[in-house]
């Protein structure tokens, strides 16, 4: 039934009978069985089949909600049935970029520190180039950046979905206009992240696909922080790219708004980094641990 579970969970997120073939490393017929056999325990269908396509039932859907359930016990189970027989004790060093290490990480080191005490963890802050440097420079063993800067000695493994969004005080006469337009944009004082930041280097990427330089902007001060731009924003008539996990509060609040900018999508992932090859003990743990908080597979 295990194996069954785990072959409907591939299917239903890949929605493709062909690719979950591909991921498990057994055929397509194979893959079609053991739909078949699931489908047939609990005598309703799983999967509707449009032709070459597939959809979730009700029931495939309901089937999946406790399949993710399942899964993260297991997890769970893995991750602390490792801590019994890996190393307990010991300092394990993390980096994280700034929105992340403000917004991301304090929940997952807490969930770490509940079944590790005796584990220390020693937090970097610092921007994506920052933390880059010192995994290269071994002053880290892991980190958590942002950005689109790929270094060939460092393993990039995407792990949580951001998007960056407009933002402006609340109060703002910008929040009046429906869309916001490549002309609106270069009329806009702007608040930026400093150099080496990687929400920068996503900007800089995004404007490019409405052939916008950076240097085009009308930039009224670079900020070394998240927290920083919010404040400035707060008591000022400028715009700011924000990550959408940075603004909960203050969107709730209404002290902040999302302006819509046309033809514009700033959707990045954050990535955890290692050096390439093997990760010691401490730092499998710590990955072990994000897949059981955030139900991921890493």
């Amino acid at each position: 039934m295990d194996f069954r579970l785990k072959v409907f969970y591939t299917v239903a997120n890949r929605l493709s009978f062909t690719k979950a073939a591909a991921e498990l490393f057994i055929t397509q017929p194979a893959i079609s069985k053991h739909i078949q056999e699931l489908e047939e325990e609990y005598k309703i269908k799983l999967f509707d089949r449009n032709g070459n396509k597939i959809s979730l039932t009700q029931a495939g859907r309901l089937l999946l909600s406790h399949t993710n359930k399942i899964f993260e016990i297991y997890r769970e189970i893995d991750f602390n049935m490792s801590a019994l027989i890996n190393q307990q004790r010991g300092l394990l060093r993390i980096g994280a970029s700034t929105t992340i290490s403000q917004y991301i990480i304090p929940p997952l080191l807490a969930h770490f520190h509940q079944n590790l005490k005796d584990v220390k963890v020693n937090l970097r802050n610092g921007n994506t180039e920052q933390i880059e440097n010192a995994l290269l420079n071994k002053e880290i063993e892991i980190g958590i950046v942002e950005g689109q800067s790929k270094k060939k000695t460092i393993k990039y493994t995407s792990f949580l979905k951001d998007e960056l969004v407009l933002v402006c005080n609340s109060k703002n006469a910008l929040i009046s206009k429906t869309e916001i337009t490549q002309e609106d944009l270069l009329k806009m004082n702007f608040l930026m992240r400093e150099h080496g930041s990687g929400t920068l280097e996503v900007i800089e990427h995004a404007l490019k696909h409405l052939n916008i330089k950076l240097s085009q902007l009308t930039i009224e001060m670079e900020l070394g922080s998240t927290e920083s731009i919010k404040s400035y924003l707060m008591n000022s008539d400028c715009v700011a790219f924000i990550s959408i996990h940075a603004i909960e509060k203050e969107l709730k609040n209404n002290e902040l708004a999302i302006l819509d900018v046309n033809n514009l999508n700033m959707v990045r992932y954050f990535y955890i980094i290692s050096l390439q090859g093997k990760t010691d003990a401490l730092s499998e743990l710590f990955l072990k641990s994000i897949c059981s908080h955030y139900n991921l597979k890493l």
